[in-house]
């Protein structure tokens, strides 16, 4: 990787300004951190690093829940909006602003990584580049957690295609106006996740707009 790259689309500053997210963090998130975590005497002890924390609601969430948590995200507004919200409800976080691919920590410092819908936001380059510095976060036995968007979600398709199966100038659907998006089958998933020694991967899907289009994620597990 050359010096100086970046994953990042400054592009993301515009859409934090300009629209109004979420409080709170997806069942599947909730579910992945009890099933894991909650029999923790202390969590405290459980550090905790979401990837790209946009307003804050997972966040939020996790240092609700007692984790010792950090957030990274390479959008200056939305680590803006996300210390706002934390700061109004009274809980606490690590707020980092950097790139995926040059995480500011030193290696096997995570128990468990979060990524709700970020990683998958580019080139397939980059989304193995980064999913390798997450497993380098993690201490041996460290949890990941992660939510990719599927093949066949409103919007896969409908936008110039700038390498099989990532497109950018999205015309509809929950990623239009987001830049660049990768729309994964789980071929895909099975190779970049192949670092780690225990891979799950489920879905979840719902419907919109009168059940006329379906948006799918892939919610994925893994074991370092």
């Amino acid at each position: 990787m050359s010096s100086g790259e970046r994953s990042w689309d400054s592009a993301w500053d515009e859409v934090f300004r300009r629209r109004q997210w979420g409080r709170y963090p997806p069942e599947e998130l909730v579910r992945f951190m009890a099933r894991s975590f909650y029999w923790v005497d202390d969590r405290g002890e459980v550090k905790v690093l979401e990837l790209g924390c946009g307003g804050g609601a997972c966040t939020w969430y996790l240092a609700r829940e007692g984790f010792d948590t950090y957030a990274v995200d390479g959008s200056t507004c939305a680590l803006e909006r996300a210390r706002e919200y934390l700061d109004s409800e009274g809980v606490s976080a690590r707020l980092v602003e950097a790139d995926f691919l040059e995480i500011p920590f030193e290696a096997e410092f995570f128990d468990a990584a979060v990524d709700v819908a970020s990683i998958q936001q580019n080139t397939m380059e980059h989304v193995r580049s980064i999913v390798k510095r997450v497993w380098e976060l993690l201490r041996p036995g460290g949890r990941l957690f992660s939510m990719m968007v599927a093949k066949g979600t409103w919007g896969d398709g409908l936008g110039k295609e700038i390498e099989l199966n990532t497109f950018t100038e999205i015309r509809e659907g929950p990623y239009h106006e987001l830049g660049t998006t990768h729309f994964f089958d789980e071929s895909e998933l099975n190779e970049v996740f192949s670092p780690f020694s225990q891979v799950e991967i489920e879905r979840s899907t719902r419907t919109a707009d009168g059940r006329r289009h379906e948006i799918r994620h892939w919610v994925i597990t893994a074991t370092k």
